[in-house]
Order: structure tokens, then sequence, then C-alpha cells
């Protein structure tokens, strides 16, 4: 027996009349406040205007008129950030308009803040017109912060999922940032495609940032894109080869090599113990420092749903399961990343042994840093309050973005 996926979700949350408010204003008392990368220390926060007004001791005289929030000794975070993702629940960001934002609504119960929905281009017709309506849909987005779209192709080398591989053609290039309104952060690319350096430099001046995935490059290609702006190598380990050995016994250096022992290049992983072993995400650490190194989901439909098997658009069902990624309901072949943001963290809670405010960095503040997002990802006075309360048992409380309430659990 299969569920639709269209009406299979009960969800716990519950986003009245805060989030109707012109100018909310929060008096969270009582909190253990991370600051990633610094500390985690006992006090009080005040969100006033969508910002960060106060941390730490507060005037009584600043909060009269605030919503008082006792958090119980509980964790106060940043809001996470995905920089790639394909959908959530039942919603991929590309079948509609209206799924987009449906999917955009739902992020809140997994501590998401921001994200760069992905796109994998299909470059047939259509397909433009409908990378623009979802760009264009951007601005209608409250519940989360969307700062642009992350282009997860098409000038791949290997295939992937559904990723085209095409050579670097700056025409379709421009066709493509001009398909996005402006609204492009991120594209990846592969080191070894032919023609990618002036793919890469045209990025550069659009402002785009350029992500490194997909590849069995060698390291004189991976340090030619690099030395061009690639700046951060996405969903690494996975889709990420050695290049063919050249004698017997020799273990070829590739890619994954040079993106370590480039201190210019950030890394972020699937940290579902499924796509990539936690060993592999303590040598990025060990290599990078835990500054360089993001979570992300790369999820599609079946992120978040609970057990059972669910109809897709893609033709055939899947089976999601507790502690796996989804998977072909018939042959069990990975569909996706089945990952929330909020299970990530925990993973990387368990598994990474590293203060625990450097660990909530890898969910926040790293990637708003390799973004370049002013005031983001940050908990201090005067930043975005994109922030999160968690219960303790980690699971999400209370979800604020720009100091609107975007999930609160019943």
């Amino acid at each position: 027996m299969s569920r639709s996926i269209r009406h299979c979700l009960s969800s716990p949350c519950s986003t009245d009349s805060p989030m109707n408010e012109d100018n909310p204003s929060y008096y969270l008392e009582n909190v253990r406040i991370v600051d990633p990368g610094n500390s985690v220390s006992s006090g009080n926060a005040l969100i006033r205007n969508g910002r960060i007004e106060a941390l730490g001791i507060i005037d009584p005289a600043q909060v009269d008129s605030c919503e008082r929030i006792d958090g119980q000794g509980r964790l106060l975070t940043p809001g996470l950030i995905d920089v790639h993702t394909h959908g959530i629940l039942q919603y991929l960001y590309t079948t509609s308009r209206q799924d987009f934002l449906l999917a955009c609504s739902e992020l809140g119960q997994f501590g998401t803040t921001t994200i760069l929905p992905t796109i994998v281009p299909q470059v047939e017709p259509g397909w433009f017109e409908q990378l623009s309506e979802i760009a264009d849909a951007i601005p209608e987005v409250t519940s989360v912060n969307v700062p642009g779209l992350h282009l997860e192709g098409p000038f791949l080398a290997i295939k992937g999922s559904a990723a085209p591989t095409l050579p670097g053609d700056l025409k379709l290039l421009d066709e493509i940032i001009a398909a996005c309104r402006g609204r492009m952060s991120a594209m990846s690319v592969s080191p070894e495609t032919p023609n990618i350096i002036p793919v890469i430099d045209r990025l550069f001046e659009n402002g785009t940032k350029v992500f490194l995935t997909h590849t069995r490059a060698s390291p004189e290609q991976t340090e030619a894109a690099i030395e061009a702006g690639a700046t951060h190598a996405t969903h690494f380990y996975d889709v990420f080869y050695a290049p063919d050995e050249k004698d017997p016994g020799v273990r070829p250096v590739g890619a994954v090599e040079s993106i370590l022992a480039d201190q210019r290049v950030s890394v972020d992983f699937i940290c579902d113990g499924i796509h990539v072993h936690p060993t592999a995400i303590r040598a990025a650490i060990a290599a990078k420092g835990s500054r360089k190194v993001c979570l992300i989901t790369d999820a599609v439909i079946g992120a978040g749903l609970p057990p059972d098997i669910y109809d897709t658009p893609w033709g055939f069902q899947i089976r999601v399961k507790e502690g796996d990624a989804p998977r072909h309901a018939t042959n069990g072949t990975l569909s996706g990343s089945g990952l929330t943001m909020d299970e990530g963290m925990r993973n990387l809670l368990k598994w990474i042994d590293r203060p625990e405010h450097e660990i909530w960095g890898m969910g926040s503040t790293n990637p708003a840093r390799m973004l370049e997002l002013a005031d983001t990802g940050a908990m201090k006075a005067g930043a975005s309050a994109d922030l999160v309360l968690w219960d303790f048992d980690l699971r999400v409380s209370h979800t604020w973005v720009n100091g609107r309430l975007s999930f609160q659990r019943e």
C-alpha cells in the first residue's frame, strides 16, 4: 500500500498570530546561547524589528511590550542554512510555483531559516521559462530567506542522478543567468569539463559562487578551477571519483586531495551516515578546520516524511524508512537524500568530537560566511533574528526568520 505524497503529513506546526504582526518582539529568557565558533553561555535574548537587539543580561524596562518565552535552559542557536536542497516533504522546488512556495513554508519545523533552492538544469524546451517562474517567486517567500538559486549543472563531467553533462558554453550560461533574473547565488561545475575556465570567469564576474562537484578531475584541473575562482565543493565525497590508476599499487590523487589541501576552498557534506561516512567528515575537519566544513541536506521528495511507500513525479515509488535514505521501492537503489537540517545537526553532534559551538557553526555561520551573507548565521546584537530554540532532545521548538515566528511546536 502506498500513500499519495500530497496528503501524507499532519505537521505539528503553528504559524498563526506572530507571523501576522507587523513588528513582533520576543523576550527569550533563561536560554543557553550558542555563538558558533566562540562560546555557549547562559543568558537572555531580545528580538525586535527583525533583529537581535540584545543578548545576555537585559534591562527589564526593554522587554515590557514583548512576548515572553521561558527557555528553561534550552539551546538557542542561529538558524540553519542549507545551500544544497532540492525539496522537502512532498514538494520539489521545481515542480511548480505553488510547490516552491509550499516547500519554503515547511522548512521552519526543521530549523532551516535560509536556503539556496537547488535546481538541476534540463536545458530543454520550456525549462528557461520554468527557471524564471521559480526565480520570480522568490520575493513572495517570507517563511525562509532565499538569497538566490543554486544551479547544479549543466557544466558537469559526470551525470550523477539527473544532471546533464555539457561542455562550457558562455552563450548558454548567459541564457541561464538571464533566466534567473539576477537571483543565481551559486552554480556547481566540474573542474575537468571542457571550456570550464571561461565559465568560472563569467560566474565570478556575475557575483555567483562557484561550487565544484561531480568530478574525476586531476589535481591540475582542480587547481586551475580554484585559481579561476571556485571556492566551495558541494556534496563532497559523493560523485567525487579518483582519477584512473596509472601504475598498479600507486593510489591516484585527484579533486578530493586537492580540495582538502587548499584552504581557499570550503566543503559541505550530506551528514546522514549513508551518503558519507562520519570518518570522511572528521578527516575534512582535521585538514581544514571546522570553519571550512558545512552541513547540507541535498534533500529531495521524502525528506522529513514518516516511514511509508510514496508515489513520486518520477514514475516510480520510493520507500522512506527510519535511519535510511529514500530508496526506489522496487529495486532498493538510493533515490536522493531524505535528510533534514535538524537531523543533520543531531548527527554531527554525535559524530564530531569538537566544542559544541564549533559544530553548530557547520549548519549556520560557516555557510553564511561562505556565501558572504552579512548578519546572517550570527549570534550578535544587530544581526538578523534568524534563530532556533531547541527542546532538550534537540527537536525544534521555535524558529524565527527575520524576527518573525515561522514555526512553533504545539
